[in-house]
């Protein structure tokens, strides 16, 4: 009932709430962006989503546009600025994803949206995180984040989808929150953002 039903009323009324209670937060951070980082402030790519359905997703942008003397963008580790880095640990550059929510692209917990380019890359079983609304927060994300491995992302991903309750997502609302005061699981211990995923061996 609550996955067929409740799901999207719980994640209209909650995404509807917090861009109201945030809307300071949002501006202030728009502000800081456009500052430290330039324009312009919403970083927006194609994602894919509930039944691999394409949508743009919404971000603060966290990184520089810096290139080389060729014209192509830097690394990661060079464009991400010590304030992109605050805004990731804080998780304040997911907030316009909030919108992503309020539209239908997103619900507030699920499986992280991936990058488009990994479609093919999946096996039957990894697919299968699409058939729920990726979302803001999800149970791979409370449990390592970026230090997971795929595999494991994937595991808990589709985990998720089998067992979808109103308890379940209140649990991984309320250890998220813990999560961003103490920034578990931010970053990657290889990488400065999320290891490029390059299919299965």
């Amino acid at each position: 009932m609550y996955r067929k039903y409740f799901k999207r009323l719980f994640d209209v009324i909650c995404s509807f709430l917090a861009l109201i209670v945030l809307s300071p937060v949002l501006l202030v951070t728009a502000v800081l962006v456009r500052v430290k980082l330039g324009s312009p402030v919403i970083f927006k790519q194609k994602r894919p989503g509930l039944h691999e359905k394409i949508f743009t997703l919404y971000k603060f942008r966290t990184m520089t546009d810096q290139k080389d003397e060729q014209g192509n963008l830097l690394s990661d580790e060079v464009r991400l600025t010590k304030f992109g880095k605050m805004l990731r640990s804080t998780s304040l550059d997911e907030l316009p994803e909030l919108w992503n929510i309020l539209k239908g692209d997103m619900s507030i917990v699920g499986p992280r949206p991936l990058l488009e380019r990994y479609l093919p890359l999946y096996t039957a079983e990894q697919r299968k995180r699409h058939q729920v609304r990726p979302g803001l927060t999800g149970l791979a994300q409370v449990n390592g984040r970026n230090e997971l491995d795929w595999e494991q992302k994937f595991q808990l991903d589709t985990e998720y989808t089998m067992r979808i309750t109103f308890i379940s997502d209140i649990k991984i609302i309320l250890q998220t929150i813990g999560h961003v005061f103490t920034g578990k699981g931010i970053s990657s211990t290889t990488s400065a953002t999320m290891e490029e995923f390059t299919g299965n061996a």
